[in-house]
């Protein structure tokens, strides 16, 4: 991924929090010579030393857990908020005119290891954990064990479990950090305006230590 030093979000606890606000990830596997992209809910898992892992599982139909090769890497890319920048919004626009249009946007991109389990415990597990992390906090949160057996174990052989261990983990949070003070304030104004939930959620970013 193409880094430009301003853009760059390196703080570990940021970039695990921003993976348990945005869990849908891109998962970038190599399936018969060609590139395969699949979105996928992942759970991350951390370890004592290193990133950790994701947890996740597909359907048993989808041909990526045979036709992967374990040795080659996989890429996950998660993406959160992310808005159009008009020029308009610059304050170096009516200084200069020097300005064109942009695109603000944040994610995090974990290289690793793919490791499949096609192991209905495994799978039932996961299941159970990812689950419980969001139906926590519900008025009547759902549990795996409130559907009858039967019918869990018959789900349960239409999925198989994946993991990616996790090598790397990188962060690119593009929110106008190569302007100067007031243009930055400007696309913040501006995105107010806008008055939608994706303006507002890029703001929000702009104005916290993303931004930084």
């Amino acid at each position: 991924m193409y880094q430009p030093p301003h853009f760059i979000a390196d703080d570990l606890p940021q970039m695990l929090a921003f993976l348990a606000a945005h869990p849908l990830g891109l998962l970038v596997t190599r399936g018969e010579g060609v590139p395969v992209v699949d979105a996928v809910p992942f759970r991350h898992v951390p370890e004592e030393a290193g990133f950790g892992r994701l947890e996740a599982h597909v359907a048993r139909a989808n041909p990526l857990w045979r036709l992967h090769d374990p040795a080659e890497p996989v890429v996950v890319v998660f993406q959160g908020p992310e808005h159009y920048v008009s020029p308009g919004w610059y304050a170096t626009k009516a200084e200069t005119g020097k300005v064109v249009p942009t695109w603000n946007y944040s994610l995090v991109q974990a290289t690793g290891r793919l490791v499949v389990h096609d192991d209905p415990v495994w799978v039932r597990g996961q299941i159970e954990r990812l689950t419980a992390a969001h139906e926590s906090g519900r008025p009547a949160p759902w549990a795996v064990g409130d559907a009858p057996d039967a019918f869990i174990a018959a789900q349960l052989r239409g999925i198989v479990g994946i993991e990616v261990r996790i090598d790397a983990l990188v962060g690119k949070f593009k929110l106008s950090q190569n302007r100067n003070p007031a243009d930055r304030s400007g696309v913040i104004a501006g995105l107010d305006e806008e008055a939608t939930a994706p303006a507002a959620a890029v703001a929000a970013l702009m104005r916290g230590p993303s931004a930084d």
